[in-house]
């Protein structure tokens, strides 16, 4: 087994350029081809050349900009434990597709424990919240029980990968 990511790369799929980057890209998603290519230390054809294949070849799935919540109104973020009635593929189903149209669900993911599923979800107040799990989260396929948690301190929020 590899002893860190780096070592689990093959040499024809991704180097030590495209590891820079990616770190760089990371760093700041709007840096110029010229600043990158300056970055890494070749030239700007052979950087964009990079970028493209990185981007074809999924290691980028995209570039966003990054919102401050607070100034949208989305200052509270709340994490839900879900538990389902039912543990089957049909129900799981269920739950996914309908979870993944609600706009202020930010990430759901399917996890072993105590509960199904978690939930992270931004929103203005704890009113926002009580109306939303009202009217929403609860009439979710399959839903049992939830289990809110109301963050306190945002200690480290979408932390670049280390690699």
């Amino acid at each position: 087994m590899a002893t860190n990511l780096k070592d689990s790369f093959t040499p024809e799929a991704i180097d030590g350029i495209d590891l820079k980057m990616l770190r760089a890209l990371q760093k700041d998603g709007r840096i110029s081809n010229a600043e990158l290519a300056q970055a890494v230390d070749v030239s700007p054809a052979t950087c964009h050349r990079r970028t493209q294949r990185l981007l074809e070849q999924g290691y980028v799935t995209q570039v966003r900009a990054m919102i401050n919540p607070k100034k949208v109104n989305r200052g509270a973020l709340v994490m839900v434990g879900v538990v389902l009635d039912r543990s089957t593929p049909e129900s799981f189903a269920d739950f996914e597709k309908a979870a993944a149209k609600l706009k202020f669900v930010l990430d759901c993911h399917l996890v072993a424990g105590d509960f199904d599923y978690f939930l992270k979800i931004r929103v203005g107040d704890m009113a926002d919240f009580n109306r939303i799990h009202g009217e929403k989260l609860i009439a979710l396929p399959g839903v049992r029980q939830t289990r809110t948690f109301f963050v306190m301190k945002e200690v480290v929020d979408n932390a670049p990968l280390d690699f």
